[in-house]
Order: structure tokens, then sequence, then C-alpha cells
């Protein structure tokens, strides 16, 4: 009996093979004060469709992130607010280099591909140029589940997106503050950038964020 259960899990692993670990991926600690006051910021912000051909910088990487879902508070309280404090989004990014994951407990990113799936995104997202052409799109996913026993189904779909805005609006402005572009898109098949990036079934993408330099 215990040499069939063997044979089974096999078979299994060669059918389903485990996902490999992610690797760690240390960016370095955000700003916490900026040269720019929010009033010039809320001024600066625009929806750029139009970007240099550059990388962003691990700083900048490491600063938008934070905006985005960063710790700022010892009780764990992030950047943005959320309904029960219960967070319900996960944040992720695609370059050229890979795409990642985002840890705000550690501020780091944990490695999900080495592939550059911003063609993918491209795709999926009906072949917007602005999410083809970006140093870095930024993924804003849900987790209804975390908010549904708390609040019930229908108000914590309302909630995460919610949440999702709060979000997105600090990684926007955080991008005009260190001078960068970007767009926030709404208009994709969910379905296509789940399985473009691998995304487990209970994360709903709500967001890309295409950022990169200006022009």
């Amino acid at each position: 009996m215990l040499r069939e259960r063997t044979d089974d899990i096999r078979r299994l692993q060669v059918i389903h093979p485990p996902k490999p670990i992610a690797a760690e991926v240390t960016i370095p600690p955000p700003m916490r004060k900026g040269l720019v006051s929010l009033e010039e910021i809320l001024c600066r912000r625009r929806s750029v469709r139009e970007f240099a051909d550059r990388p962003l910088t691990d700083e900048q990487i490491g600063q938008l992130l934070w905006a985005a879902q960063g710790i700022t508070d010892p009780q764990g309280l992030r950047t943005a607010p959320s309904a029960g404090a219960l967070y319900a989004l996960e944040t992720y990014m695609a370059t050229a280099n890979g795409f990642y994951k985002y840890i705000p407990e550690s501020h780091r990113m944990e490695r999900q591909s080495v592939e550059d799936l911003r063609r993918a995104l491209y795709l999926a997202a009906w072949e917007q140029e602005s999410v083809l052409g970006a140093a870095a799109v930024f993924v804003i996913v849900a987790i209804y589940s975390r908010l549904a026993e708390k609040y019930g189904e229908e108000r914590s779909v309302r909630y995460a997106h919610l949440e999702a805005g709060h979000a997105a609006q600090n990684l926007l402005l955080q991008a005009a503050a260190l001078g960068l572009a970007s767009v926030p898109v709404g208009a994709f098949r969910d379905g296509q950038v789940q399985t473009a990036l691998s995304l487990p079934w209970e994360q709903t993408p709500l967001y890309l964020i295409p950022v990169g330099a200006a022009t």
C-alpha cells in the first residue's frame, strides 16, 4: 500500500512538477522624506503612455513598491488603507529581468520567473503599447477571501477594489515624485493575465501600472 502511494505521488510530480522556491531579491530601503511637496506632486501626476528606453534603478523600484504597499508602522500598517487592516492585495512587477512579487513585511522581492512577461501582459491588455514599452509593469491583484470572513462576499469585493485604488494612486504619485512617467491600466483580459503570470486561482488582477523614464 505504501509503495503504491509513493508511486502515485511520483506520477503526480511528473504531471504537476513542484513550483521552484522563489529567489529572494534585496532592494534598497525606502526614502521617508522627499524633496517635493504633495501639492506639487498632485499637479505633476499625469497618465503618460510613452517611455524612454532605459530601466528603472533599484532605488526607484524599491520606492515604488513601498509607496504601493510598504510598511509604515511597527504594528505592520501600510502606506495604503485597508478594511480591517486585513490587506487583500498582492503587488507584482514585470521587467526585462523577470517577474517579481513584493514582500512588504521585509521590504524585499521574490523572483517568480526569469522570463520577460511584459509582452504577454501587452497581449492580455488588448495590445496597449504602454504595457509593452514600459521599463516595469506593476500588477496589483486582490485576494477577496482575506476580507470575506469578516465582511461577507459582496462587501469584500468592494473593499478590495477601494484598497487597490488607494495603492495604485500611491504608486502613481510616487512615480511623479521620482520624475517618472506612469499610467494606470484597467483594460485587460483577467484570465489571460492570470495565465501569463501563473497567478494562483484566488488572485484576481485589478490593475496594470506601466512605469518608465519620461521621454
